[in-house]
Formats: C-alpha cells, structure tokens, sequence
C-alpha cells in the first residue's frame, strides 16, 4: 500500500473529509487532495504531523510494505553499545545544515576556479594592446584579484567547515536513526533524486563543452581572441563544477545519515583503521611540495605533485587491504 492509499484509508477510518483532514493540518483542501490523487508527496513536517494525528508511525507512512503489525519499535533498541542514536530533530538540522553550506561551497571552489581569469584577461589586452595598461599593472591587478578571490574562497571553506565539523561523527562513528527517521530521510533523498541526477549532468555537460570556445577561437588564428577562449573555458568550467559539488555534497548528506555508499559501517571502521597513515602521508607530500617548489622556484609545474600523490595514496590503500586481506 503507497503513502496516497494509506492517508485516503487512515482519513476514513477516523470519518473525516479532506476538508476535516486539511483543516486540522492548518493546510488547503487542495493539499490534502494532490496526495490522495499522488500529484504531490507531503513535506517533512507534515509527515510527521500526519504521523501523530493518526497514531502511526512515520515508517508505516513512507515504506509500501510496512503494515501496522510489522512496525516493531523494539528493534530499535537492539543496537551496539558504541552506537549513537540520531533522534529526527538531528537528522533534519544536519540535512538543513548541509542544504545551506552546500551552496557556498560549491560556490567557493568555482571562485578558485575562476581566480586566474583576471590575471589571464589583463595579460591578454596588454601583450595585444587592447588598452593602455602596463605589463606590471596588468600583472599586479591580476595577482591581487586572485589572491582576493582565493582568499574570499578559503574563508568560505573554513566557515561552512566549522559548521560542519560539528557532525562529524557521521562520517565517523556507527549510527542508528530513531523510529521513523530512516524512511523520512529515504523520502527526501528520492525526492532529491531528480535534482541530483540533473546537476551532475548539467555539470558534466558544462564541463565538456567548456573546450567549444578554444576550438571556435583557434579558427580565427588571432592569440588575444584564443585568450578570451581560455578566460571562457575557466568561465563554464566553473559553473558546471559548482553544479557537480552542490548537489554531491547534499547527496552525500543523505548518505551519511543512511550510511550508504562511502559511509556505511564497514567503510567507517576502514577509515578510522586508515586516519594515521592517511594524515602521514599527506603531511610528507606537502612537505615535499612546499620543499621542491620554494627550491626550483617553478609554481607553475610542481602541481603536477599533487594528482601524482594521489594515485599513488589511492595505490597504497589499496596494496595496505589487500595484505589485511592475507593475514
């Protein structure tokens, strides 16, 4: 039986209209009426409004094969000793939470993206001179607006980062969410479902055809025009990122509550089994960043050290189960 049957069935066995129903829901008739026809899913507070006007619980409500005699709140109390318990109150300011920082810092890593566009574009105008600057000017100008934007960008991270930190048990720790959140929670990520899915492509989308106006510009064989291409490219670029973070970061809200994908029991205990040579490694590779790029002097290709070290940590995890796996 869907959520639409159950409310058409649970109004009349207490005898009262939708109008009856709507009223007591502090809601329209028409509300009531778009759920009962399934043109509409009742937001979360109403659920749960629902839940407590009829006497039933919130599972019952959202899972199709939950019947009135298989709701057994004494399962949930079967749970380890280490295991903490995620009341709904929780679970619904950390999705809010994650909603709300989700935005900035999509928006701040499109901003670091999106740094060297100024710098770029100065560069280009003067060496082409498409106006009277300098080539210091430009190049100062350009400088202090990236570091502006990176700075404006790392503030972001390091805000929307505390806020987050206080839930960082999630990802840490094994959980069990109280009665009724668990199919509350695999609602709203269905319901997400649509959103997420046309982020991700959008963004990839973006991403993809961010290379069109290098090519188109290439066509014309003028350098300021093929400059203009690159500024365009980190343009679109920056965009369809900041897509692809947004809605992975309220996706993996939803996961961490159901303890899904990378966060399920298994992968947590693997994680914190990891957390010392993972905070070694990295320590080593900053080091040796920091050590070979302040010694060549050559910013501009000791990057290509960082997604070296990853492939290379992503390795090491690997070949470290692997031998767990032996003994």
């Amino acid at each position: 039986m869907i959520l639409a049957e159950k409310i058409i069935k649970l109004r009349k066995e207490q005898g009262w209209s939708q109008e009856e129903l709507a009223s007591r829901l502090n809601i329209s008739r028409q509300s009531v009426s778009k759920w009962e026809s399934m043109a509409s899913v009742p937001e979360l507070d109403k659920i749960i409004m629902l839940s407590e006007l009829f006497g039933v619980s919130t599972d019952y409500l959202l899972k199709d094969d939950a019947d009135d005699e298989n709701v057994n709140v004494a399962d949930l109390d079967n749970v380890p000793d280490n295991t903490r318990k995620i009341s709904l109150n929780e679970a619904n300011a950390f999705l809010s939470l994650v909603h709300k920082c989700s935005s900035q810092i999509a928006m701040a890593v499109s901003i670091c993206i999106l740094s060297p566009v100024v710098l770029l574009f100065l560069g280009g105008v003067q060496e082409y001179g498409k106006i009277n600057i300098s080539e210091n000017a430009a190049g100062a100008i350009g400088v202090s607006v990236l570091l502006i934007m990176v700075t404006v960008a790392v503030a972001i991270f390091i805000v929307n980062g505390l806020q987050l930190n206080e839930y960082e048990y999630l990802e840490k720790e094994p959980i069990s969410l109280d009665y009724g959140v668990a199919g509350i929670v695999e609602t709203k990520k269905e319901q997400y479902k649509n959103t997420f899915t046309a982020g991700i492509v959008t963004g990839v989308a973006l991403c993809i055809v961010s290379i069109i106006p290098i090519i188109f510009a290439s066509m014309f064989e003028n350098e300021f025009m093929e400059v203009c291409g690159v500024c365009l490219l980190f343009l679109l670029a920056a965009i369809g990122v900041y897509f692809i973070v947004n809605v992975c970061i309220v996706w993996g809200g939803f996961q961490r509550l159901l303890e899904e994908g990378d966060y399920t029991k298994t992968e947590k205990e693997r994680n914190r089994e990891n957390e010392p040579l993972t905070v070694f490694y990295w320590c080593i590779i900053t080091a040796i960043y920091l050590g070979i790029s302040f010694y060549t002097q050559s910013w501009d290709r000791t990057w290509i050290v960082w997604p070296v070290a990853a492939v290379l940590f992503a390795a090491l995890l690997a070949l470290k189960n692997l031998l767990k796996k032996d003994k």
